[in-house]
């Protein structure tokens, strides 16, 4: 990959958008990973208006300190940035709360997860809205269009997404490039979703890398056509991408007939 051209690339394309959008900026959540230490970097080097957002929900310590190490380096470095924090603690608790939650539903853990990333969600549109910013997206390749992990109307919800064309191995290259904190290169991905701070990886089942390769064959191949851990990554993929239609395709819409109108 042409990494500094790509990133040349990426930063003329949100200064396009932004100039016909009516907008003064970008708002970025900020927690601490990779990619939205990418896009937050590359939105800082449009010279636009960009407030950066860190909203811990009962976060691990490790993930609060990058992600506010990070705020105050660009925060630093580019005048156009200016960083704050939301603790959302609170109104998670109060949300579950409100929700009756049934501690036996064996669906609670997941569903928790995801109301976590749509008040998130909710700050941000906010923060957007009082503000005159867009919501940038965080969300790769093989996140977005692979595998869809992240939340719908979640992480999911946002208004461009600059690097959802970039595998996620591209997003590290850049990340170098752009001289992002290696305390951030070097952490495992994560949702930050979860209490116990579990990894990308051990949610899916597969590493990056493999899904990479799994995206690269799967309209050609089939999982008989690999044996042993290369048909174990290519069934992962194969089922997380037929679940993740619903994601990736847009909303179904009822087409009445002109007869019936």
């Amino acid at each position: 990959m042409r990494t500094t051209e790509v990133i040349s690339y990426i930063v003329n394309w949100l200064n396009e958008y932004i100039s016909q959008s009516g907008t003064k900026g970008f708002v970025v959540g900020v927690s601490g990973g990779i990619d939205s230490a990418v896009v937050s970097t590359l939105a800082a080097q449009t010279g636009k208006n960009v407030l950066l957002l860190e909203m811990p929900i009962h976060q691990p310590s490790d993930q609060v300190t990058r992600a506010q190490e990070h705020i105050k380096n660009l925060t630093q470095k580019f005048s156009n940035v200016k960083g704050k924090t939301i603790n959302l603690t609170r109104s998670f608790e109060t949300l579950k709360l409100d929700l009756h939650i049934e501690e036996q539903n064996k669906n609670n853990d997941l569903s928790l997860a995801n109301t976590r990333s749509r008040l998130r969600m909710t700050t941000l549109y906010y923060y957007a809205g009082i503000n005159n910013l867009l919501v940038c997206g965080t969300g790769n390749k093989i996140e977005d269009f692979g595998v869809g992990f992240y939340t719908k109307y979640g992480d999911g919800g946002v208004d461009i997404s600059p690097i959802a064309d970039l595998l996620k191995s591209q997003v590290f290259e850049i990340a170098k490039e752009l001289g992002v904190a290696e305390s951030i290169q070097q952490a495992k991905p994560t949702d930050g979703l979860w209490v116990d701070d579990r990894s990308d990886e051990d949610q899916i089942g597969a590493t990056y890398p493999e899904l990479e390769w799994a995206m690269s064959v799967h309209k050609t191949h089939k999982a008989t056509d690999f044996s042993s851990r290369q048909k174990e990554v290519f069934e992962i993929y194969d089922r997380l991408n037929k679940l993740a239609q619903h994601k990736i395709n847009p909303i179904p819409v009822c087409k009445i007939p002109k007869e019936l109108l």
